[in-house]
Parts: structure tokens; sequence; C-alpha cells
């Protein structure tokens, strides 16, 4: 069986986004309903007291109409606009800091090296570190798109007042959100409540135009003062009221998810206290965010409650600490005001007085993420081979998407560690990241070989061949093996994803001379090209839409990709022949079909292309489908691995290291 969880939440994330557009309209035509009553009321006696319903189809009904809604979509537009930059857009909003891959800070490369080895061990790119400084309060956020421009921020005093178990918590928490779709919800959603806070602002404005006014011109109509104070007076009620009904959307969108990112942090970490212990010490010290005006804006986007606000039980975006912790592990609260006591008496976790117990509703639905995760466990053992357990050929391998196994993790920490230091903190550089590119496609050449690659490159002082950063590569990667070529590349897209458009154009051209030197093309050099241009073309960070609902419109990609498995799996023509019918058979093709010829470079960019807009809940077959041909021998080869990784990725299904690394020493 497929993995229901993570493909049916991003299919429900998508549905939830025309959800919010709706309840954005609905909420949209009561403000103004409500607006244009106060008009009418305002403007009775001018228009023959007609009554409300013929006001409203009257030339100042439809006016009035026509101005609030005209308001609060260019509010709205205003804010969306401004944050189509995506998450780095938002982390400068809240005057977040980028934390420097290179960082010498000891508690900023803690959560570097937590957040990679979470990326390496679930196929997720590497997101871009961002912290806020002046906040002392335990909080973090993730926000983007898509998950190839991500961005986390962390508070200082997350940094300072965490372990690192418990900051691993909070980083598995805030990877389930970008695994499932969350991020782009939780920025939508900023921007529709702009434009209806901003009608309340508006409010706010008139009503003190109209008192200064009317202190300071005594001589002026003292009615017309005092109808500009009341319309803005009635404005910001009005508009305060949409915001009220806005945090109930919030909150009712954002609770659910936030158990659920909880239950996923005990998953992926296999420690329940980490996360466990994280809520406990927000319960003491309290997470808002003091320093920046939008800590309302962003409260269902953070890992706890980021703004101060009167009904929290009613507007409240999270669920209340005790009731989080409870459903993470039954008695761990105890647990941990026990643990308290016996070392700091004279503090006291703020009381709930919700009762947790009996709701065999929430329990269940946490359950159904963590139970895989207890009992294990919270450390593995690392393996003394970088290559994780091969699957069974009867494991569909959607069945991983989404999720971290403690194979894919113990193989993140231990190829962490055998990277050299000089060569990881290259990584960490535009030109480092660049010369890496290179570098993973000449280093398993002779030098000779190597050196006359290398001519085929422009000069130039960024994108060109820099031979002092090559020596470094080099070695480091012939030492590590074909098997690191795609983990150390996400670890470099960080850095990657901070050139400038011009200069982005001209590495992948660079690339494709390279690629081109000896007139074929291998897979990996497929693989490497086509992931590049995924993530770096203009337009990278856009999400793609829907566009397909059933495997028929989708036909002919399906039989370029499977025609390229079948042909990686096998040895010989008549074996791929095999290999591919079976795989195709699932989709309801023809038994005499034939299996396409050569793929392309460029065909088979097409094809993922058009396989990336099929609804989420129709990609599982296309993994498990590709999944049969790597694994139908039972063991899965270099060039199986990377193919497999690069569809996992450019179908936005992040896959785990654990069952996709060959086995092959």
């Amino acid at each position: 069986m497929a993995n229901p969880g993570f493909f049916q939440r991003q299919a429900d994330a998508r549905r939830n986004t025309g959800l919010l557009i709706v309840l954005f309209l609905t909420a949209v035509t009561l403000i103004t309903l409500a607006v244009c009553l106060v008009g009418y009321l305002v403007t009775r006696s001018q228009t023959s007291a007609l009554p409300f319903h013929y006001w409203l189809t009257s030339s100042h009904g439809l006016t009035t109409a026509l101005a609030v809604v005209l308001l609060i979509g260019v509010g709205s537009l205003v804010r969306w606009a401004d944050l189509a930059g995506g998450g780095s857009r938002v982390a400068k909003m809240v005057g977040a800091r980028p934390i420097e891959p290179d960082t010498n800070d000891p508690e900023e490369r803690k959560l570097r090296n937590i957040v990679e080895e979470m990326a390496i061990a679930s196929g997720v790119p590497v997101p871009d570190l961002y912290v806020m400084d002046n906040e002392t309060s335990i909080n973090a956020f993730v926000a983007g798109y898509t998950p190839g421009e991500a961005v986390m921020v962390v508070t200082h005093g997350a940094l300072t007042h965490l372990t690192r178990d418990e900051l691993q918590g909070v980083v598995g928490h805030e990877f389930s959100h970008i695994l499932n779709g969350d991020m782009r919800i939780n920025v939508r959603l900023i921007a529709l409540l702009a434009g209806i806070l901003m009608l309340g602002q508006i409010g706010q404005f008139l009503l003190r135009a109209g008192f200064y006014s009317g202190g300071r011109s005594r001589n002026r109509d003292g009615r017309a003062q005092a109808a500009m104070g009341l319309i803005g007076f009635a404005l910001m009620i009005i508009g305060y009221v949409g915001v009220f009904f806005g945090r109930l959307i919030q909150a009712a969108v954002s609770r659910q998810r936030e158990m659920l990112a909880d239950a996923s942090s005990v998953q992926f970490t296999r420690n329940p206290e980490g996360i466990g212990s994280a809520l406990f010490k927000i319960g003491m010290k309290g997470g808002y965010l003091d320093t920046t005006s939008h800590a309302s804006d962003m409260n269902h986007m953070c890992f706890g409650e980021s703004a101060r606000m009167k009904f929290s039980s009613l507007l409240a975006s999270h669920p209340p600490i005790n009731e989080r912790i409870n459903a993470i592990q039954p008695g761990m609260l105890a647990r941990l005001r026990s643990r308290l006591r016996d070392t700091e008496p004279g503090q006291k976790l703020r009381q709930d007085t919700s009762k947790t117990t009996g709701k065999a509703g929430l329990n269940d639905l946490v359950n159904q993420v963590v139970a895989p995760a207890r009992g294990r466990s919270s450390s593995s053992p690392v393996r003394s081979s970088l290559a994780p357990d091969t699957p069974q050929p009867a494991e569909k391998l959607s069945t991983r998407v989404g999720t971290v196994s403690a194979q894919s993790e113990a193989f993140a920490v231990q190829l962490l560690e055998q990277l050299p230091s000089t060569f990881r903190n290259l990584l960490y550089t535009r030109s480092g990241a660049i010369q890496l590119c290179y570098a993973l496609l000449i280093f398993d050449l002779s030098p000779s070989i190597q050196k006359q690659r290398l001519t085929l490159l422009t000069e130039h002082p960024l994108l060109g061949a820099q031979p002092d950063l090559l020596d470094k590569m080099l070695p480091a990667l012939a030492r590590l093996g074909e098997t690191a070529r795609f983990p150390v590349l996400e670890l470099a897209m960080p850095a990657l994803r901070k050139l400038d458009p011009e200069e982005r154009d001209a590495l992948l051209k660079n690339v494709q001379k390279l690629v081109a030197a000896d007139n074929r093309v291998s897979l990996f050099e497929m693989a490497l090209t086509t992931f590049l241009n995924r993530h770096l073309e203009l337009g990278a960070e856009q999400v793609v839409p829907v566009k397909y609902r059933n495997y028929r419109q989708v036909m002919p990609a399906l039989r370029r990709l499977l025609s390229l498995f079948a042909r990686a799996g096998t040895d010989t023509p008549e074996d791929a022949d095999k290999l591919y019918l079976e795989a195709m058979a699932g989709f309801g093709t023809s038994q005499e079909e034939s299996r396409a010829g050569k793929v392309s470079m460029r065909e088979l960019r097409e094809a993922l292309e058009i396989l990336n807009r099929l609804s989420p809940l129709l990609k599982p077959a296309v993994i498990d489908a590709c999944g049969y041909c790597v694994t139908h021998d039972g063991k899965v080869d270099v060039r199986e691995y990377e193919l497999m990784r690069l569809v996992a990725d450019q179908l936005d299904c992040p896959m785990p290291l654990r069952g996709l690394s060959p086995n092959g020493d």
C-alpha cells in the first residue's frame, strides 16, 4: 500500500488553498455588506429612506460595495506581490538575519548540522537558515512556496535555550511542514488577511482624522467631522471583526497540521522527549515574538504561539502546550514536571485548565503517524558502509516518501562525518559550489582528460575553472565514491541559489559543455543537468499547478520515463522489453505496446515536467513503477539510485536515502 499520509496531505494542502480562497471571498462579501449597511445608515436621509436592498443596487450602494472590494483586493494583492519573493522575503519581513553556511558560531553550526542531517535523510533540499537575533523567546518557522526555495527561521532563544535533541525535535516539526506543503498555505494566509486588516487600519485613520480635524477647525461643518469619525469607527470595528473571523480560519486550518507535525517530528527523530521537552520549555519561557510587528500575521506559521491575543482558546493557531505534549506520549508531561521540580523547584509550567484525557480522536490521529516510531531507540548505530539496505522487490518505494528512517539518518550522519572539513566548507561558498558541479562531471577521469575538459570553460573569476579549489575537491569525491554525488550536490544548493540569474544561466551552459565533451550522455550526466535545470532555472521557485487527473493524459511521458528505467535496470533489450511491459501493466496499457527507443535529456526533462503536474494521489503509482524497475533484481546500482533520486526530486516526492543507495562495494 502506498503511503497515504504524505500524498493525501499533499492533496489536502492543494484543496485547502482553494478552500481558503472561498472562505476569504465569503468574508469579503460579508464585510462589504456590513460596510454598505453603515453607508446606508449614514446617507439614509439623502436617499429618500429607500429600503436597504434597493439602496444596495443604487449608485450609492454599488459605489460603496465596489470601493470596499477594491480596497480589500488591492491590500491583499499588494501583500501577495510583496511575498512573491518566497521564504526569503518572509524572513526579511520579520527582521531575520541569514546564517552564513560557514558560520563559526557554535550554536548556529549546531543548527546547520541538524538541518543538513535531516535534509539528506529525507531527500529535501537543504533550506536557507535565518535567525532572529533580538528574540529571546523560543520559536521557529519555515516559509516558502516550494521545498527548493524554503527557508527556516529560528529565534536566538531557540538556539541558546534548546539542547541538540530539543532543537532536532523542532527542526523535525518544521521539516514536516516542508514535506506536507503547509508552507504555501501559510504564506498565502498572510496575504489574504492583509486586505481585511487594511480596512480596519483605514477606519482607525478616519477616526483620528475626524477627531483631530474637529478639534482644530471649529469653523468647519461639525456634522461632517462627526460623520467622518463615525464612519471611521464603524470601518475599524468591521475591519477587526473581519480579522477576528480571519483568525478563526487561521486557527482552524493550523491546529490539526501542528499536531501532525509534532507526530512527524517524533517519527523523524525517534526521540519523543526531544520535541516534548522543547514544547515544555516554550510553556515556561513563551514563544512570543516581541521585536516584530508581524507577530500576529506569523502566528499560524510558528512552532508555538507567536502573538498574545484575547480569546486564545478560540483564536490560537496551536493546541495548548499540555495537550501537544500528552499527544506525543501519554505521561510525558508529568515526567517533565517531575524533572523540573528535581532541578529547578522555583519554576513552574504555566497551567492549562483544558483536559487532555479522553480525547481518543486526537490521540488516534497522532498515533497513525507516531506508531511506527515508538519503541525505537533514539540513537541509531552507524553502519560501516555508506550504503543502506536495499529494499526487497515486493516493497513499494512510495511508502517511504515523506519519511525519515533510522537507516537514512545514520547514512546522513556518517556521510557528513566523512566529509573533509575543507571540502565541506567549500560547498557553502558560491565559488566552491560551482566548482563542485564541474568536479562531479570529471572526478572519475584521468588527470590529463580532466585538464582537457576544463579548457572548454571560458575564463571567469567566479564561473571559470579554479584549479586550486578543484585540487581540494577531486580527491575527496574520489574517496567518497559515486554514492555521495547527489547528497553533496544537495549540500551545495543553498550556495548555488545565491547566484544571480545571469550566473545561473552561465553555470548551466558550462555544465552542458562538460556533458557534451565526449559526445555521449551518461545517466548521471542526464540526472545532474535535469536536477540543476529544475532548481536553478528562472521560475524554479514557482508552484507547479495540477493539470492532469488521470494517466491517459500523460501516457507518452510515462512511456519515455519507464522505457529509460527498464533499459537502466537490465542488461539486454529483451529483458528491458519484458521489464517495461511489467512496469506499464498497472496503467492499463496494451501488452503489444513496444518500449520507446533511446530517451534524450530533453525528452526526460519534458516527461518529468508533465508528470509533476499529475494530481498528488496519482504520483505513488509512478514512483512504484520506477521502483519496480530498479529493485526487480534485488539490488540497486549507482545509475538506478541516481535516476530514482532524480525522479523523486522532480515529482516533488522527497524520498529518504534508505533503500536507494547502491549496495555495492
